[in-house]
């Protein structure tokens, strides 16, 4: 098992930044990656960035440039850092561990940006 909670959301002007933490318990040592989606209003919920356990990163093309995401693993925590935000960003964001058999969820954290 695997358990996530995220933190970090709020209100944002146009431009501005917020940086979101999801951390992480239980079965770490089964999770090989960790992903943090979008979801807004009529859309699918879709995954912004995402980091494997050897580090690699991959993002959305509407994020990338802006945002980034990065893990503390002697804190058991992954970020997502964004910057420049966009009305377009407004929406709630969950965090997600992948293992090979399982995927896990946060309760999401939400991020509303004014224009």
């Amino acid at each position: 098992q695997v358990q996530l909670v995220e933190s970090g959301g709020g209100l944002v002007q146009a431009g501005g930044s917020l940086r979101l933490s999801c951390a992480v318990s239980g079965s770490l040592w089964r999770i090989l990656a960790m992903d943090w989606y979008r979801q807004t209003p009529g859309k699918q919920r879709e995954s912004v960035a995402s980091v494997t356990n050897r580090g690699n990163t991959a993002y959305a093309d509407s994020v990338k440039g802006r945002f980034t995401i990065s893990r503390d693993n002697a804190k058991n925590t992954v970020y997502l850092q964004m910057n420049s935000l966009k009305p377009e960003d407004t929406g709630a964001y969950y965090c997600k561990a992948t293992t090979l058999s399982d995927e896990y969820w946060g309760q999401g954290t939400q991020v509303t940006v004014s224009s």
